[in-house]
């Protein structure tokens, strides 16, 4: 290239730039000679003042009894009462004695969203026993070491520097849709069946980045993340997955992650079971083979008493989430109005990447037709799929499918028992881990919709 016209462009892409600052002073000198002062024609009316702060504690259009307007962070309409269930667990005493009711978990209400990406209010959440730190993001720091050339303490300000890409991924919990006494309930609902899972947009750092940084060596094949709560919840991550599509992430939605999703830090594996997307992220270290933690030979691994896999071992580090899909529109708990027309929409995924296809059967599984996806289709993402379908007032079932971008295909509750050569009636009683069966939606004739899982 000649590189006189070169020098040429570069100038002309510099005196453009100029130019535009050049604009914003000449705004911002025209805003500043006026002092300061909203021009006499604008009707804008100030958001905090003792008025308006009586107008909401007396019922502002819109508020619950009570609940003040925040023109910070704003509140939504006291109409919308979606929320999620569970989020304490039992209470037990510590160790001054005195009792402690742990926040354990709550379930995502998929059934009352709209889209594939979960507000981050609404985010699922489980924690093990211990309570979200108080961590002061400018005191975090995050150690790498091990197996690495170069050991490093990162603070948030490093982490910030670092170049950021933004990624959506869904997370879920190896049990969600277990066959416990909730999932196999007749009255149970699309939250408490398949609440366990939601999609975000998260913005951070590739994991690559920060490992090609350190030197992270070729013989450590693992990591060992840690978090900075209390129980400093650890796992074994292998190497492969942290330098494919592993993040290191501080937002979520568009700003800092929430104390029960890990602020400051969380480590993200997308596709993998979500306890290996370990919170308030503080210590990676690079190793040369899992270190076998509690929480991974406990509670996260497969052991069959049946059949052909009965042979007294256990199967463990099964990371990746299988393909699955759930109706959520019309699901359990709902009722429909009339006989006509309805749209039936929900929520498929997968693990291993893309969702390729979804599949409704209004019919009990004699027929199925083509869900339409609704766009981006994103890998390992939440899709979201509608379905038109006109309702003549029969009892009739309600199921989905969906196949992801390896071909593989959400099973019956029957077909995973072929696979891990158990019968129907094990899989029902005993909770394996990774359970993806299709999600049956019985519709009765009076419009009722109930679980049919049983």
């Amino acid at each position: 290239m000649d590189p006189k016209k070169s020098g040429r462009r570069q100038f002309l892409r510099n005196g453009a730039a100029l130019a535009a600052i050049a604009v914003g002073a000449v705004a911002a000198k025209t805003v500043g000679a006026q002092g300061g002062q909203v021009p006499q024609n604008w009707n804008v009316q100030p958001l905090d003042t003792p008025e308006t702060r009586e107008k909401a504690l007396n019922g502002t259009p819109g508020l619950a009894p009570g609940q003040q307007f925040d023109a910070i962070y704003g509140v939504r309409s006291r109409y919308v009462t979606s929320g999620r269930i569970g989020g304490v667990g039992a209470y037990y005493t510590g160790p001054d004695g005195k009792a402690i009711r742990p926040f354990l978990g709550a379930l995502t209400p998929i059934q009352d969203l709209h889209g594939a990406i979960t507000p981050a209010p609404l985010h699922f959440s489980l924690t093990h026993g211990y309570l979200p730190p108080d961590i002061d993001p400018r005191e975090h720091r995050l150690l790498i070491h091990g197996m690495v050339d170069r050991p490093k303490v990162f603070t948030m300000e490093d982490i910030y520097r670092l170049p950021s890409v933004t990624r959506a991924h869904f997370l879920e919990c190896n049990g969600n849709g277990y066959m416990n006494a909730m999932r196999k309930s007749p009255d149970a609902t699309a939250q408490s069946t398949h609440g366990l899972t939601s999609c975000s947009i998260w913005t951070g750092v590739r994991a690559s980045t920060i490992m090609e940084l350190v030197g992270a060596q070729k013989s450590g094949t693992w990591i060992v993340a840690e978090g900075a709560e209390g129980a400093h919840h650890s796992k074994s991550i292998p190497m492969w997955k942290v330098m494919d599509d592993a993040l290191i992430v501080y937002a979520q939605n568009g700003e800092p992650v929430r104390p029960e999703q890990g602020f400051p830090l969380r480590l993200l594996c997308p596709g993998f079971e979500a306890i290996n997307s370990i919170k308030f992220l503080r210590r990676i270290k690079v190793v040369d083979s899992p270190y076998f933690q509690q929480r991974e030979t406990s509670g996260y691994q497969t052991v069959i008493t049946e059949g052909d896999y009965n042979d007294g071992k256990a199967r463990w580090f099964q990371f990746e989430m299988g393909p699955k899909s759930v109706i959520s529109r019309p699901s359990g708990g709902m009722r429909l109005s009339s006989t006509g027309y309805f749209e039936i929409t929900g929520l498929a995924w997968s693990g291993a990447g893309a969702v390729r296809r979804v599949e409704i059967s209004t019919d009990n599984g004699k027929t199925w037709k083509d869900a339409e996806l609704d766009g981006p289709v994103v890998p390992k993402a939440h899709t979201r799929f509608t379905f038109p379908w006109t309702w003549d007032g029969q009892e009739t079932v309600l199921l989905s499918r969906t196949t992801d971008d390896r071909g593989q295909v959400q099973p019956t509750l029957a077909e995973i028992g072929k696979i891990w050569g158990v019968s129907e009636a094990y899989l029902q009683t005993h909770q394996i881990g990774h359970p993806n069966a299709i999600q049956p939606w019985r519709v009765k004739a009076d419009g009722r919709v109930y679980n049919a899982i049983s």
